[in-house]
């Protein structure tokens, strides 16, 4: 067993801020690393340590590993905390810290790297037993291949980057007719993302759920997993709101997908916090997706349910201890629910908004009401990074209560100087589908296509409304005219008139 004395966190914005307090609580030195455009970011403030590692460009900084291997080492700490992105799942910075002796908080590189490789995750899980989605388990060799292959799998197919996730590389393929162009984007997508452009096919689950089970394991071959969260509202296949417990689910499929996703991590050897993600028909069939070998953005629903700290066990796991509780410790707690702040116009067909926080104003909180955050008033935006900025978080005795409160957070969260997502987490809310659990995966399609339509039917009604007002009006210029008896004063005013349009 090894004290972790000091932690560098890898990572910046709102999930470092997070990490901070977990370290203050253990009474754990916390050091923070920034580059130039985080200078004065909220995470380097908090922090006790605080070094800069280069330019803006994550490349030059965030992702540059032999620089933050050097500050850990200047600084004498003997764990890095990855957080999530960034480096989180790079098996080679993991090897990295292995090879320097420093403690890396998350599994060893080798599970790391089977579950990073989706092709080789999913041989692996059918050696396990473990539900997959039809398709390939080897990447596509050349257009020949991708066309004899989707055939035998058959349309709606997904196109999907081999070496990551996130809905990078990724293409929803709806006929023979769009699959060329749609593989080349996806390949092209792929490389940029992650530097491999190899692609794989998955069969497509029409009306998905997107849900994932929590998963703890230590050193010493005790794993357990802690309930579910429902990914399914997402936009671009990137999640913007998650809560636990889904609707979807029976008791039976919850602890089913629980047993499958600890059979999953037994498989490639899995230490730490890590979460399985599964697809989910109707009919709740369940089927392994990928395995996020980090902290996930959402992790802060199951600790609101649970009671549980993730980042805490997750310092403990690397520290050598063993899990205090077992599976029937246990026992989820009432609902919760999160909501992604992101810094973006959702008026704008969600374009980044950057710039300076010149209000904020944050909830009132209380009962059941927490935040994540890594901004201030007085804050600049970076353009240069992920535009989440805060996470909101909400806990209910039931569902409808955990909705309730964050519909009266949501109100009374302020921020001026930027566009956020909070006006357009509202709509969602209050939208009957998403208040009685029955939606899927294509509910943001739905609720912007409506909303498109809607715009359309209130300019149709517009230009009609302004037809018929220009028609009665010319109707009684026409009777003014005639009572008047004079064409410049009927000239005069319906020149007026016009103008007005």
């Amino acid at each position: 067993m090894r004290k972790i004395k000091k932690i560098l966190i890898a990572n910046r914005g709102e999930i470092a801020v997070r990490i901070i307090k977990t370290c203050r609580e253990m009474g754990i030195t916390s050091v923070a690393v920034f580059s130039e455009a985080d200078k004065k970011a909220l995470h380097v403030k908090l922090a006790d340590e605080a070094y800069s590692i280069g330019p803006s460009p994550p490349l030059e900084s965030y992702l540059n590993i032999d620089k933050i291997i050097s500050v850990a080492k200047k600084c004498k700490a003997n764990a890095i905390h990855p957080g999530y992105g960034f480096l989180a799942e790079n098996s080679l910075f993991v090897k990295r810290c292995e090879e320097e002796g420093i403690i890396f908080i998350g599994p060893p590189s080798e599970p790391m790297e089977i579950m990073g490789k989706k092709t080789l995750s999913r041989k692996r899980m059918i050696e396990a037993g473990v539900p997959i989605i039809p398709g390939t388990i080897d990447s596509i060799k050349d257009e020949k291949d991708l066309f004899k292959t989707a055939k035998q799998i058959g349309f709606p197919l997904l196109l999907k980057a081999s070496a990551g996730g996130g809905g990078k590389g990724m293409r929803l393929v709806k006929n023979e007719d769009e699959l060329l162009s749609s593989y080349q984007l996806a390949k092209s997508e792929a490389h940029s993302s992650f530097g491999d452009d190899s692609i794989y096919i998955e069969k497509y689950i029409d009306r998905p759920h997107h849900i994932e089970i929590q998963i703890l394991a230590d050193q010493y071959g005790n794993y357990i997993y802690l309930g579910e969260r429902e990914c399914s509202i997402q936009r671009r296949y990137q999640k913007v709101l998650e809560e636990t417990p889904s609707p979807l689910l029976d008791d039976n499929t919850r602890r089913a997908m629980g047993e499958v996703a600890v059979k999953a991590a037994k498989a490639v050897g899995y230490v730490n916090a890590g979460t399985v993600e599964f697809v989910v028909d109707e009919n709740k069939n369940f089927y392994f997706l990928e395995m996020n070998t980090r902290l996930q953005v959402e992790h802060p629903i199951t600790e609101m349910v649970t009671g549980i700290d993730l980042v805490k066990e997750q310092i403990k796991i690397a520290s050598g201890e063993k899990l205090s509780f077992n599976q029937k410790d246990i026992k989820p707690r009432g609902a919760s629910i999160e909501c992604r702040i992101y810094a973006e116009d959702p008026d704008n067909n969600f374009l980044p908004s950057t710039g300076t926080i010149v209000y904020y104003q944050a909830p009132e909180g209380g009962l059941g009401i927490r935040l994540d955050s890594g901004v201030y008033q007085g804050y600049q935006v970076p353009m240069e990074y992920d535009p989440i900025i805060a996470k909101l978080i909400t806990w209910g005795r039931t569902r409808e209560e955990a909705i309730h409160r964050m519909l009266r957070a949501l109100f009374e969260y302020q921020i001026i100087g930027i566009k956020t997502t909070i006006p357009f987490f509202k709509k969602i809310l209050l939208h009957p589908k998403f208040y009685s659990g029955k939606y899927n995966t294509h509910f943001i399609n739905e609720l912007e296509k409506m909303r498109e339509e809607d715009e359309e039917e209130k300019k149709i009604a517009l230009i009609a409304a302004g037809i018929k007002n220009y028609l009665e009006r010319k109707s009684s210029l026409q009777t003014e005219k005639k009572t008047v008896g004079s064409n410049w004063k009927f000239y005069g005013r319906l020149k007026n008139f016009s103008n007005r349009f």
